[in-house]
């Protein structure tokens, strides 16, 4: 069931629950949150970001999802994450993206109107869903390091009236991989941005974002959340614990319980999402 993420999070958004989307890095990790998805019967985005990407290929990534969603009852969509490159998210969605963020909010802002609008209309031939952002996600995502820009709400209307962009990232507190003490989001700027604008929105830096937290931005008006930095750690702490057996040497013997950590954080991420039985 290889899809676009659009129906998946207006259905999240009318819903008032989340759809979960976890960046892979690889083949297990891949097939460890379709399987999550499978069995918690769960809509489900599957995201690579630029350096996932170059390290994997475009055509490798989709791929893989294409591959597993097929086998899959529930829907799944692939979604290139922070790309800040136009020829880069056509490239995606020629290889089969359903999905793509242009990520523009590191120049001027009337650039990033300009830009985030072009790849809007880009996207219309491949039928593919287009992100964007305003204001900047804390912490490092892809190489690049980045403080806490808050999203300003009358902008934000203005940007998704003029770019037409189907979901929108907002910049609330949170901050791309792992906090260090506990993350302060401003719920009162979230409220307010949910009255003012009608696109769907997405919390991204949702990796060590406390429970209770994440369904507090998800009560008021979140639809997307993204996570991956506990997917990393999750597999990264599974694979060194099975290595501690130095008669492992086949692959499938640590990535393997790699792949059974992701499946299992995966369904707790989906739970915290509401997503469960949603499919």
């Amino acid at each position: 069931m290889y899809t676009t993420s659009k129906e998946m999070i207006l259905k999240a958004r009318e819903g008032r629950y989340a759809v979960p989307a976890f960046n892979a890095e690889n083949m297990e990790m891949v097939q460890a949150i379709v399987a999550a998805a499978e069995e918690t019967r769960s809509p489900v985005m599957i995201q690579t970001t630029p350096t996932t990407v170059k390290y994997i290929t475009r055509e490798m990534a989709y791929a893989m999802v294409k591959t597993e969603a097929d086998r899959a009852s529930v829907p799944v969509a692939l979604h290139l994450d922070h790309c800040e490159n136009y020829d880069d998210v056509v490239a995606a969605m020629k290889v089969g993206y359903s999905s793509v963020m242009i990520d523009a909010s590191k120049i001027p802002y009337e650039d990033n109107v300009a830009l985030t609008a072009r790849v809007v209309e880009a996207a219309k031939a491949f039928g593919a869903t287009v992100e964007a952002e305003l204001g900047t996600v804390g912490g490092k995502e892809d190489g690049h390091s980045a403080g806490v820009i808050y999203t300003d709400p009358d902008q934000a209307l203005d940007f998704a009236t003029r770019t037409g962009v189907d979901i929108f990232a907002v910049a609330i507190g949170t901050a791309h991989g792992f906090y260090k003490g506990e993350p302060k989001l401003n719920f009162e700027l979230l409220a307010k941005l949910r009255e003012m604008i009608s696109v769907p929105l997405v919390l991204h830096g949702g990796s060590g974002v406390p429970d209770e937290m994440i369904r507090r931005t998800i009560e008021l008006g979140i639809s997307k959340v993204n996570f991956a930095t506990e997917l990393r750690a999750a597999m990264t702490a599974a694979v060194r614990e099975a290595l501690k057996n130095d008669a492992v040497i086949d692959p499938k013997k640590f990535m393997g319980p790699g792949r059974d950590a992701v499946k299992a954080l995966c369904i707790h991420k989906i739970k915290l999402c509401g997503s469960d039985g949603k499919a």
